[in-house]
């Protein structure tokens, strides 16, 4: 990629449900953003190991507030959001007074942070918002219905994309969205997908300690939470062992979240404790340690409408470390991992578990699978693909025109990029 040219121009992002440099995706756009000339901002929570209120990164300067819960029922967010929110406008007053800022780039979850681009668009800044989530669908598979909050939370993600200068979304699916029910341009959508970054996500050297001494290893990572589906994965492991009979894989569950506790106690109720090995908060190191020494990673996110339009980061990651993946057979799963994956029916923990078996008694098929897997990120999914188009979307955000009209004048830089 050619060197760019430093340019004066100055961000804040904002993001709530993760602390930085934790949200992969969040850090990799800043750090890109940084390299490119910016000077970059960010505004996050407190947790995953990252409590210090402010530290520069990598010349990124970084400020962290407190939350008082992580939320799990409706009430929760009552007290998540708004509080976030108000430390939100007292940081980027703090930013805005110290550093300085042009544009504000939201990430949701929520889609509150619209608010604040509101305000600051009063003073000439500049908003983007960065879509991560779909919340409407992901109200309705925690809570399975659509009530008044699910109608508040369409209009508010309504009022976001209306708000935003440009919408960066992390693939077509979400693209679609901002088209549809956004109403944006399609020459102000611009479709930045969360590759991994290869420097970080390398493959370690097996360790068999991870296999707990047994014959094979399947490994998972992600958010312990209800739309990930890992009671569907016990229940898979329940077959695999009380049913199939089979003694010889260890699983590794690494990450934490708001269902660690139940999910824990399912497994010990299931007498699986002896088969299952939950890591919590896990180091790179040791993750990669862990999936590296995995011979099948799997991803058990149910079949849900928000899931079936999401790009998980965890697909990514095992593919860039060359591993053959199971899971449900949902839209943007199946878009990522392509043969990489094999793909069980719709949420049924038995056919899971067949192909996880399946896949550890049939190791040239494990070895295709890596290896597909792993070339398709390094020629297509990397994040080395992917920053060339944060830059395009953030050239097109400082253009005269758009900062004057909120739009992005046609023929600057073409927001559709080409399905993955």
């Amino acid at each position: 990629m050619p060197k760019r040219e430093p340019v004066s121009r100055r961000v804040l992002i904002i993001v709530e449900n993760l602390p930085v440099p934790f949200d992969r995706r969040v850090w990799c756009e800043a750090t890109s953003l940084r390299k490119a000339g910016y000077q970059v901002s960010v505004i996050c929570p407190k947790g995953r190991g990252f409590v210090a209120s402010y530290e520069c990164l990598d010349g990124i300067h970084i400020y962290r507030h407190p939350l008082p819960v992580e939320a799990r029922g409706i009430g929760a967010y009552f007290i998540e959001y708004p509080t976030a929110l108000f430390w939100e406008l007292l940081l980027s007053i703090k930013v805005a007074w110290k550093h300085g800022f042009d544009a504000i780039h939201a990430c949701n979850p929520p889609d509150l942070i619209f608010i604040l681009g509101l305000l600051f668009r009063l003073f000439g800044k500049r908003f983007v918002f960065d879509h991560h989530d779909v919340n409407p669908e992901l109200y309705e598979a925690k809570f399975g219905r659509r009530d008044i909050f699910w109608r508040m939370l369409r209009l508010v993600e309504l009022l976001t994309f209306k708000t935003a200068n440009i919408s960066i979304a992390t693939n077509e699916s979400y693209r679609d969205v901002a088209l549809t029910r956004g109403g944006m341009s399609p020459d102000r959508v611009f479709v930045v997908r969360s590759g991994p970054n290869l420097d970080r996500v390398r493959a370690r050297p097996v360790d068999t300690t991870w296999r707990n001494g047994r014959r094979f290893s399947v490994g998972y990572v992600g958010v312990i939470g209800q739309s990930e589906g890992l009671d569907l994965l016990l229940q898979s492991i329940d077959h695999i062992v009380h049913k199939l009979k089979r003694s010889d894989i260890q699983f590794n569950i690494a990450g934490h979240g708001p269902e660690w506790s139940a999910i824990v106690k399912q497994c010990q109720d299931m007498q699986l404790s002896d088969y299952v090995t939950f890591t919590g908060p896990i180091a790179d190191d040791a993750l990669f340690s862990m999936l590296s020494s995995a011979d099948v990673c799997v991803n058990p996110d149910r079949v849900t409408p928000m899931n079936d339009i999401s790009t998980m980061n965890k697909i990514m990651e095992y593919m860039a470390l060359g591993k053959p993946i199971v899971q449900f057979d949902v839209r943007e799963g199946r878009r990522s991992a392509l043969d990489a994956s094999l793909y069980a029916a719709k949420n049924d923990a038995i056919d899971f578990a067949c192909k996880v078996v399946a896949l550890i008694e049939d190791p040239d098929k494990r070895k295709v699978m890596g290896e597909y897997g792993r070339n398709r990120v390094v020629t297509t999914l990397s994040w080395s693909h992917e920053e060339p188009k944060l830059l395009a979307a953030y050239d097109a955000l400082f253009s005269p025109h758009a900062a004057e009209a909120g739009v992005v004048p046609h023929g600057s830089v073409t927001a559709s990029t080409p399905r993955s």
